[in-house]
């Protein structure tokens, strides 16, 4: 793989950037830089998986797999205090923009860890996955945090995906079908598909 955003230690130069959103009618302002995912504004498949997400009706934990500079996590952190989310990203300089991204924005129900997919939470249970995958990663990482986000699930949490149709929506909902009780479309907008599935 080239040097991209899916790496433990990007060598791009660094440059930090600012940005202003307004998500679930909440205000934040995020630090982004070379070498995270989406460093010039909030990619409009991460907006549209936080505006579409529904809290589980299980009580637990929630899990961000591939948080980047945090926007997902943060931002329904924040709305949903009464849940712990814990915020996973490969890349270190992700991850520590993501930490100083909830301080900043006064979010303090999270904990972010580097983690290849979720390595580092596999002995704990969950009541939902969130995840706008590393497609450049490739199809094996992107169905491999699909598997590993069933096997830390409890029964009947929530797997919400946001992948786009061009990117191999198709075949990540053929694979989701595989596993999970139910599987369904939320929202399709501009080629970008939300899925949630049921275990």
């Amino acid at each position: 793989m080239g040097e991209h955003y899916y790496t433990k230690n990007p060598g791009v130069k660094s440059s930090p950037n600012k940005i202003d959103a307004d998500l679930r009618g909440r205000k934040f302002q995020f630090t982004t830089d070379s070498g995270v995912f989406s460093k010039k504004e909030i990619d409009f498949g991460s907006k549209l998986l936080i505006e579409s997400f529904e809290e589980p009706e299980l009580e637990g934990d929630i899990v961000d797999v591939g948080c980047g500079y945090g926007p997902i996590g943060i931002s329904l952190a924040s709305e949903f205090s009464n849940r712990y989310f814990y915020m996973l990203d490969i890349n270190e300089r992700a991850t520590e923009l993501a930490m100083s991204n909830a301080i900043k924005n006064r979010v303090h129900n999270l904990s972010v860890m580097a983690s290849d997919q979720l390595n580092v939470l596999k002995d704990k249970t969950f009541a939902s996955v969130l995840t706008n995958p590393p497609i450049r990663a490739g199809k094996q990482v992107v169905h491999g945090i699909l598997e590993e986000a069933y096997d830390v699930l409890k029964k009947g949490g929530t797997l919400w995906v946001v992948i786009q149709k061009k990117q191999g929506a198709p075949s990540a909902i053929t694979r989701l079908q595989e596993m999970f009780e139910h599987v369904e479309t939320v929202v399709k907008k501009k080629g970008y598909y939300i899925l949630k599935a049921v275990k």
